[in-house]
């Protein structure tokens, strides 16, 4: 007995040592691991309870010592001027320094020290030891590290304040300085968007980049922002919007009114004269997810939501690699029936306009949204929000008998109505957080879309219940056709309407959808899906439709094969 019982204590024992062995790593390596070190109180190995962290340089300070780091220790730098050599030095940070950062030097890892150790440049993001300093390649010099074509460097807005003249040429003589690739990158982060990444972001990226790069479009509006564009080479500029579909509307709108500006000393701004080529002064634009539909992100092959599953540092890796393609932008006129003395509102669309049972649930998530804005923090909670309200239309079907209560016309041609609860105007591929509209199931052959071709794509719905088919492939929607000019005319009674998700109610109106321009947007071909190959390809075959008027697709014949 003895003998069989030997080898279960022998288990027993085995189990509490690592158990203690365990936890005793964990007593030892968690305050290495955690712990933050005051950057002021050097030699008092003073671990920070509780105090505040700049997000730009990475400087730690007690709460007690906040007020002398904020008027002793430098920050990051966002103007300096030049080495008398030409060169730019590190911005050495004492302690602190990123978990799983490894020495330039002897490449072993650094920060393992309990107390304030180790250095980290600012720029380049290097880390090395204290006693490798040294003896680093090179000595003081920084290239700005991995990011450096799309930093703006200190001494470039330094030699930009001291010029005479503002001129795009003078920009880019001073910019060959800075490479023949380099690209800088303007980020606009809108905190207030989707799942409420925002602030996270603006930190990630301003201890990346130039702090003078990043903007919050809660603080600043975006026409504002644009303003550093034209301090910067003309075509060099690259614009992330971190933010929904709305905030990406907003950027573009701002742009628009920007594009021939040019920003003087004073930030007093004058318009350059109309000329060939103007595309050059306009930034391309490319988007961080960050809101709840994010359809125009879809479209343009950067996912459907963003939720810190990469690092920032492969964000900026694949805005480097995007392609450059053209976008319509498109007018959307309202002129109230009566009101003929009134000026027609005038709004901008990207994404699709729609009356019917998708602008009332939009509606309905608007109104409570602003009653209580804390409640929708949370990308699954909005949608959860726009699945009830789709499920009320379903049982009290608000819009029906919209077909004898409004008008379509497509480039003039008056477009007979099935008996229909909505229509939907696009002008992307994708609608209704990640639904390919216009393909529906994709069992019947339809003409190709394109983001460029001038063309709008008009269907048609039976109700709430029919765009959730759609949603889930199993329904087609009723293809009412491509059309360069679209016009509406809503005869009686108050509507949902909304334009890129952003909704109202409208009584009798006239609104008519007309080409406004085009933005120059960046495109992520690594994130296609097998279907967007087939469809691109399909669309560079048929891209001769872009200059011809489609004729309306619709028959009624055909609305019950929609079903």
């Amino acid at each position: 007995m003895v003998f069989q019982m030997q080898p279960s204590l022998t288990m027993e024992d085995s189990r509490e040592d690592w158990t203690l062995l365990l936890w005793t790593g964990l007593a030892v390596l968690l305050p290495i691991l955690i712990t933050l070190w005051c950057s002021f109180q050097r030699p008092k190995r003073k671990p920070i309870l509780q105090g505040a962290f700049c997000e730009c340089c990475g400087i730690c300070a007690d709460e007690f010592c906040v007020r002398k780091a904020d008027h002793t220790l430098p920050c990051k730098e966002i103007m300096a001027p030049v080495q008398a050599d030409g060169s730019f030095l590190h911005r050495w940070v004492r302690g602190n320094v990123p978990l799983a950062s490894y020495c330039t030097v002897c490449k072993q890892q650094c920060g393992t020290q309990p107390k304030l150790c180790d250095y980290r440049c600012v720029w380049c993001q290097i880390t090395v030891h204290d006693d490798c300093k040294d003896g680093l390649s090179g000595g003081e010099q920084c290239d700005l590290g991995e990011f450096r074509s799309v930093i703006i460097p200190p001494q470039y807005l330094y030699q930009v304040n001291k010029l005479r003249r503002r001129h795009p040429d003078e920009y880019c003589k001073l910019a060959a300085a800075c490479g023949s690739v380099w690209s800088p990158l303007l980020v606009l982060a809108n905190t207030r968007s989707g799942n409420n990444m925002g602030e996270v972001l603006l930190g990630e990226f301003r201890t990346l980049l130039n702090p003078v790069q990043v903007f919050d479009l809660s603080e600043i509006a975006p026409a504002k922002a644009l303003q550093l564009c034209t301090l910067l080479p003309p075509g060099a500029v690259r614009v992330l919007v971190c933010g929904g579909d709305g905030t990406v509307g907003w950027v573009l709108d701002a742009i628009d009114t920007m594009k021939l500006k040019v920003l003087s000393h004073n930030f007093i701004t004058s318009i350059f004269k109309p000329q060939t080529g103007q595309d050059q002064f306009i930034p391309r634009v490319t988007i961080l997810p960050l809101g709840t539909g994010n359809d125009l992100s879809n479209s343009l092959g950067w996912g459907s939501g963003y939720a810190g599953e990469i690092p920032i540092e492969q964000v900026i890796r694949n805005v480097l690699e995007a392609e450059v393609v053209k976008m319509d932008r498109w007018k959307v006129q309202v002129a109230s029936k009566g009101n003929y003395f009134r000026k027609p509102k005038a709004l901008s669309m990207n994404n699709y306009f729609s009356v019917g049972p998708d602008a009332l649930m939009a509606l309905n998530f608007h109104a409570h949204r602003e009653k209580t804005p804390s409640f929708f923090s949370s990308r699954i909670i909005n949608k959860a929000v726009y699945f009830l309200y789709g499920t009320k239309d379903c049982l009290v079907q608000e819009c029906k008998d919209l077909d004898k209560r409004i008008e379509l016309e497509l480039d003039g041609e008056r477009v007979a109505l099935p008996s229909l609860e909505g229509i939907i105007v696009c002008n992307i591929g994708y609608w209704g957080g990640g639904c390919r509209l216009w393909e529906g199931m994709g069992d019947e052959p339809c003409p190709p879309t394109r983001l460029d071709d001038g063309l709008l794509e008009v269907v048609g719905v039976f109700g709430s219940f029919h765009c959730a088919q759609i949603q889930v492939k199993l329904a087609n929607p009723v293809r009412l056709g491509q059309a360069h000019t679209v016009r509406l005319v809503l005869k009686s009674s108050r509507m949902p309407m909304q334009v890129d998700g952003e909704p109202w109610a409208q009584g009798p109106c006239t609104i008519t959808i007309t080409h406004k321009t085009q933005a120059l947007m960046l495109y992520h071909s690594a994130e296609q899906t097998d279907d967007d190959d087939e469809d691109s390809s399909a669309s560079e075959a048929e891209g001769h439709m872009a200059n011809c008027t489609t004729k309306p697709i619709y028959t009624p014949e055909k609305s019950t094969q929609s079903l």
